[in-house]
C-alpha cells in the first residue's frame, strides 16, 4: 500500500503542468446554481436592445427576479409551456422580467411565433446563439431562475409546469422582500 501511494505521489509530481504565467487567474461568471448570472445584450425582433443587467441589481436595491428561457419554435415542450410563462408574465407584470431567449432562427420567425402565442414578453434574437453557449444550454426549453441580486437560483430543463413556476417565483419574490428566507 505504500509503494502505491509513492508511485501515486510521483505520478502526480511527474504529470503536472506548469502554471501558464501572464496574469492574474481571474474568476467569471457561471451559470450555475449560487453563481452571478452572465451578463449579455440581445435585441428583440422589432430591435430593441435588452440587456440581463437592466432587471438585476448586486446590491439588492432596485433589481427583481428574472426568468429566462431558451426556446425556439420546432421545440414542442416549449408549445406545451409557452401558455403557462405568458400567463405568469402577465400575472407577475413589473414584479418580475420574463425574457425568451431564442436558439437561433430569424426575426421573422421569432415575431411569427409571439404573435401565434400572444407571448407579450421580450423574445430575444441570439442569432450566433452566443448566450446559449454562455449558459450552456444544450436542451430545449431550459429555464433559468435569477433573483434580483443577480445569481441563479435553479436551473429546470424541460417542460417548466405552470405549478413549479408559481412556486419558484413566490420564492423569489419572498426572498426579495425578506432577505435570508428559504422557500422551498
Amino acid at each position: 500500500m505504500v509503494l502505491a501511494a509513492l508511485l501515486g505521489v510521483a505520478w502526480i509530481v511527474i504529470s503536472r503542468e506548469e502554471l501558464v504565467q501572464g496574469g492574474p487567474i481571474t474568476l467569471t461568471e457561471a451559470p450555475i446554481v449560487g453563481h452571478l448570472a452572465p451578463d449579455f445584450t440581445l435585441q428583440t425582433a422589432v430591435g430593441q436592445t435588452v440587456s440581463l443587467s437592466e432587471f438585476v441589481d448586486s446590491a439588492g436595491a432596485n433589481g427583481k427576479p428574472v426568468v429566462l428561457n431558451f426556446w425556439a419554435s420546432w421545440c414542442a415542450p416549449w408549445r406545451v409551456e409557452m401558455p403557462s410563462l405568458q400567463q405568469a408574465s402577465v400575472t407577475y407584470n413589473g414584479r418580475v422580467a420574463f425574457l425568451g431567449i431564442n436558439q437561433g432562427e430569424s426575426a421573422t420567425t421569432i415575431t411569427d411565433f409571439g404573435n401565434e402565442y400572444s407571448v407579450t414578453y421580450p423574445l430575444l434574437i441570439d442569432p450566433e446563439n452566443r448566450v446559449n453557449r454562455l449558459y450552456e444550454v444544450n436542451s430545449l426549453p431550459t429555464t433559468v431562475f435569477i433573483d434580483q441580486n443577480g445569481i441563479v437560483r435553479e436551473v429546470i430543463i424541460g417542460i417548466l409546469s405552470e405549478a413549479v413556476l408559481q412556486r419558484r417565483l413566490e420564492a423569489m419574490l419572498a426572498e426579495a422582500r425578506e432577505p435570508g428566507l428559504v422557500v422551498t
